[in-house]
Parts: structure tokens; C-alpha cells; sequence
């Protein structure tokens, strides 16, 4: 019963075959490989354009290396108040931007509106040097409470963001996830929406460690090799990488094992709903859960050995919790259905 995080999976098959197919023999090294020239192409093919993709180790990278990209002295980023940027990554962003600033901004279930997103930037007006500057705006799909936004709200966000000339960047830590559940193509959830960088996120997905970075438009990554570079994300061995991209990408397994851990949030919300003492105050869409349940019911789920994560909240009763669940391709119905008995007791 492991629902802490789709972090604590491990890799597809498919995945862990593709790297041992690579393993042997030699390759160029530092990226110029074959291998990774070719999964270039395939996110050109994905995204139904030509892109600029840089293969990196982790979320935080590919996020703080994204938003560097368009870092200038003075700047400001805007994004939720809860998103992963600003709560769960160490001030990253701000010290690979050298300092630019972010600014977290309220919104129901995780999510930006256009209107709150406006008035935060109207905060930091163009040309006066003591409010700074904006350089981004950044948001989060699945966003922090497993909530989606749809291709028409990305793409009211982002017409805020070029109103300012500043580029919209998209964490995908569980892009996947997003993408099956919206049913749209990676082209719609991304630059046809509006999105100017990607972090595309594969390691909660099946991957052993292997993220992107995703620029829309190709002029906007120079220099981005030297950012990365000095981040100690350029790998001398970037084909196993490349080959996670390979396994991860092939036949459509990525979206199939994203589907999979979907479809085990929806077993797990269904099968709590109507349980007395628990309530689900946001939305399942994707493959995370957040319900709030009594600590009665929290202390018997780890007795019995359910792993999962109490998040503080200030709408909680003095005998309730509130929770976080993360289902993965790695979950079956087994899982979901013995932690299901557990709560009910």
C-alpha cells in the first residue's frame, strides 16, 4: 500500500530493457550520440514541431534551468503559492535565476485564474526599477492538489503572460498524467496553448532518472547549453538518458502506465466516497488524491502499513487529517482495495 509518491516506484520494464539494450559498446559522449540525436527527432515528431530539448537528471533542474533561461537582474516569476517552485525545491529557482524573485499567488484547487494572475503582475509595473521587473510565469500540470488545467485556461494564462512579453513555463512533472486525462496531444496541452517551455517529467512516470527541458521556440535556448553545463546537468554518459527517453517513449508505453495510475486514483476516490469521516475538498483528475480523513482512520491505514503523507492544512477539524495519496504504474487493484478495507475498518 504505497501511496506516498509516484517517486517511490521503480522503473518500467520497458525503460530498464531500453538501458540495458545500450549498455554495452561505445558512444559518443556528453550527448552528441546517436542515440540521443535520435530521441532529439522524436520529440520533434511528439510535439508536432520543431523544438529545442535538453536532457537533464531531475524536476528541480529542468525547472530552475528553464526559468534561467529568461532570468534578467531584477526579475520576478509568478506562479501558486503552492506550486512545487515555490514550496518544494530549496529556493532553486532563485539561485539558478541568480536571485530573480518569486512571486506565490493565491488560487482555488492549486490553479492560477487569469484575473489574480493580471492583478499580480499589474504589482510589478514595466519600466520603474524599485518594483523589478516580470520575466515568467510559471504553472504547474497536474498542479499541486492533482487538479488539471484545460487547454483554454493555459491559454488564458498565457495571453496574460505575453501581455507582458514574458514566456509561460510549464511544470510537467506528471505531464503524462495530465495529458491522458485531458485526452488532448502533447502539441495542445503545450504551444498551441500558449506554453513557451516545458519541463517534461518523466521519472514519476517509469523512468529511472530523466527529465526535458522543452523550448517551443528554438531561439529562446541560446545559451542554454552553458546554463546547464554549469549546473553539472550535462552527462558524460547522456545516452542512458537518452535511452530511458527511448524505452519510456516507445509504442505509447508512457501513456499507458500514466492511464494505469490515473485509473488507480479513480478505484481509490471511488471506493472513498461515502466512507463516514472522510472528504475529498479537491477534485481527482489525474493520480493524485487528497482527502481529509479522521485520525482514527490515518493511524489504523499506517498500523497496517499504508504509506502516505499528512500535509498541514487550516480547514481541518481537531480530528481530522488531511492527507496525500499518489498512485503509479506500479499500484494494482490489490493495492488500492486492501488500503480501501483498512479505512473502512
Amino acid at each position: 500500500m504505497y501511496f506516498a509518491s509516484d517517486n517511490w516506484a521503480g522503473a518500467t520494464s520497458a525503460v530498464m530493457a531500453a538501458l540495458s539494450d545500450h549498455t554495452g559498446g561505445f558512444a559518443t559522449a556528453y550527448g552528441v550520440d546517436p542515440l540521443s540525436r535520435s530521441i532529439e527527432q522524436t520529440f520533434n515528431d511528439l510535439f508536432e514541431k520543431e523544438v529545442a530539448v535538453f536532457l537533464v537528471s531531475t524536476g528541480t533542474a529542468a525547472n530552475s534551468l528553464a526559468l534561467a533561461s529568461y532570468a534578467r537582474p531584477g526579475g520576478a516569476i509568478f506562479c501558486h503559492e503552492h506550486a512545487h517552485i515555490n514550496v518544494d525545491e530549496c529556493h532553486a529557482p532563485e539561485f539558478f535565476t541568480h536571485g530573480n524573485k518569486l512571486i506565490g499567488i493565491g488560487g482555488e484547487n492549486g490553479k492560477l485564474t487569469p484575473d489574480a494572475l493580471r492583478t499580480a503582475m499589474n504589482k510589478v509595473p514595466d519600466n520603474n526599477v524599485m518594483s523589478g521587473r516580470p520575466i515568467a510565469v510559471s504553472i504547474s500540470q497536474v498542479t499541486e492538489f492533482g487538479t488539471l488545467y484545460q487547454p483554454d485556461e493555459i491559454k488564458a494564462l498565457a495571453d496574460v503572460a505575453h501581455s507582458r512579453n514574458v514566456p509561460l513555463h510549464m511544470d510537467g512533472a506528471r505531464f503524462a498524467n495530465a495529458l491522458v486525462a485531458l485526452d488532448v496531444s502533447p502539441a495542445q496541452m503545450t504551444w498551441k496553448a500558449g506554453v513557451d517551455v516545458l519541463s517534461f517529467g518523466g521519472t514519476k512516470n517509469g523512468c529511472w532518472c530523466a527529465e526535458a527541458v522543452v523550448f517551443f521556440n528554438p531561439e529562446d535556448a541560446d545559451g542554454f547549453e552553458y546554463l546547464r553545463k554549469r549546473a553539472a546537468q550535462v552527462f558524460s554518459k547522456a545516452r542512458f538518458i537518452s535511452a530511458q527517453f527511448e524505452g519510456y517513449l516507445k509504442d505509447d508505453g508512457w501513456l499507458e502506465t500514466a492511464r494505469h495510475a490515473n485509473a488507480m486514483c479513480q478505484r481509490l476516490a471511488a471506493g472513498m466516497r461515502g466512507v463516514d469521516g472522510v472528504r475529498m475538498p479537491f477534485p481527482p483528475q489525474a493520480n493524485e488524491l487528497f482527502p481529509v480523513v479522521t485520525k482514527e482512520q490515518a493511524a489504523r491505514l499506517k498500523a497496517a502499513g499504508a504509506k502516505f503523507y499528512d500535509i498541514p492544512a487550516d480547514f481541518t477539524a481537531e480530528n481530522e487529517v488531511f492527507i496525500r495519496l499518489v498512485t503509479s504504474f506500479a499500484n494494482t487493484p490489490e493495492h488500492v482495495d486492501e488500503f480501501l478495507t483498512h479505512l473502512r475498518g
